[in-house]
């Protein structure tokens, strides 16, 4: 990595310089005149620091912008080729990479590459050196890389860098190690906080500040984001939807508990259900693959879905029902102006959707259900490498 004011020490002009780099990531471009302004800074300090920051190449002027009338300023903005950011999302048995330019474009992206994630250290440097050989092979320049971030499930301590569902034995982090093997700064994130805002920064989301995640996968997670920031909670752990004591159904959630909202509103329990009616004798396209022994999984029901299979769509739709309750209690708390659907699930399209807004529409309060617009996901399979990416950058601005 080069040497900017980034590996320094902060003093009053490395934040300033910091503070303009955000804002610019927020709205794009900025006169010196407009800059001062929302720094509270004279326009001599700020058009001294602009220059600096143009001089280590993250900054660069955008020419003369505005009106015909009178004079127009110069406006400024990022380089896009100040630095990449890597994001990775990492699965129990597949990892996912993004790439993009100091700008957040998203320039490399390759989906599902071969990995088995362990909790141990050996499972980790596999991964690091699985980063290197991808970035290898599209011959990005790894001293230009300012930050990786990785996304992974399960409970995260973005702060230490711990994954606790993925604890190593040896006291070591997964962020701790990656930085170690590949020479730069790390974070770790929750998966569906990563697409949270990789969605609100890149994809679906316009100006909308108050906006909710719903990650419907195997599990079910939550990304939460309040007056433009993530929200964490106390300890890191909001947006547990998924386990929300819901469901009198004496099903043993994965955390271990009895009767999880994601027992009966999940990936998880589409599949229990799907295969619960193959066992009762419904007609299916599955049926043949499932009387001969073989396994059923939710990549074949969601094939089943698209091919219009009665038994696979009822299904579906009676999770997206059970969704779409649960949202409605969300929508009455938080009042969102935008709810975001995604994950795996989401590839069952208006069989999942139509259901939610019916439910959503039938139990949320009228004034305060009617101002919240619910919608798919733009980024799709991209959206948590790319927030994680995303992540590394505000991490590394202290945007929040």
């Amino acid at each position: 990595m080069r040497n900017t004011f980034l590996d320094k020490k902060d003093t009053k002009n490395s934040i300033l310089k910091k503070r303009i780099l955000s804002r610019c990531i927020e709205e794009g471009e900025f006169s010196i005149a407009a800059l001062s302004k929302e720094l509270v800074t004279s326009v001599p300090t700020v058009t001294k620091l602009i220059q600096e920051l143009m001089d280590e190449g993250f900054m660069v002027d955008l020419g003369k912008h505005g009106t015909s009338g009178g004079r127009r300023p110069s406006v400024f903005g990022l380089n896009p080729e100040a630095g990449y950011f890597v994001g990775v999302d990492v699965r129990h048995s597949h990892a996912t990479l993004a790439v993009t330019d100091f700008k957040g474009n998203l320039i490399y992206f390759s989906e599902d590459r071969p990995f088995v994630l362990k909790n141990n250290e050996e499972s980790i440097l596999t991964l690091s050196t699985s980063i290197r050989d991808y970035t290898d092979s599209v011959h990005l320049d790894w001293n230009k890389v300012l930050g990786l971030g990785i996304s992974v499930t399960g409970r995260i301590n973005p702060e230490t860098g711990e994954s606790y569902s993925y604890p190593l034995p040896s006291g070591k982090t997964i962020s701790g190690i990656l930085s170690e093997e590949l020479g730069t700064r790390v974070i770790i994130e929750n998966d569906s906080r990563a697409m949270a805002y990789g969605e609100y920064l890149d994809g679906i989301a316009e100006k909308e500040n108050n906006m909710l995640f719903i990650n419907v996968s195997w599990g079910l997670g939550m990304g939460i984001i309040l007056g433009g920031n993530l929200f964490y909670g106390k300890s890191g752990f909001a947006g547990e939807f998924g386990h929300f004591p819901y469901f009198n159904n004496d099903i043993i959630c994965r955390c271990g508990k009895i009767g999880c909202f994601e027992t009966g509103a999940s990936g998880t329990a589409l599949h229990r259900e799907v295969l619960a009616g193959l066992r009762s004798g419904r007609a299916s396209t599955l049926t043949d693959k499932y009387n001969r022994g073989d396994k059923i999984t939710i990549n074949d029901i969601y094939k089943a879905v698209r091919e219009e299979d009665v038994l696979c769509i009822e299904k579906v739709q009676e999770v997206g029902e059970l969704l779409g309750r649960g949202l409605a209690g969300l929508i009455n708390i938080f009042n969102p102006e935008l709810v975001v659907i995604g994950g795996k699930m989401a590839v069952t399209g208006d069989y999942l959707m139509l259901p939610i807004r019916s439910a959503v529409k039938k139990h949320s309060q009228n004034f305060v259900g009617r101002d919240t617009h619910i919608k798919f996901t733009k980024l799709g399979h991209q959206a948590a490498p790319i927030g994680a990416a995303l992540l590394s950058r505000s991490r590394l601005l202290r945007v929040f």
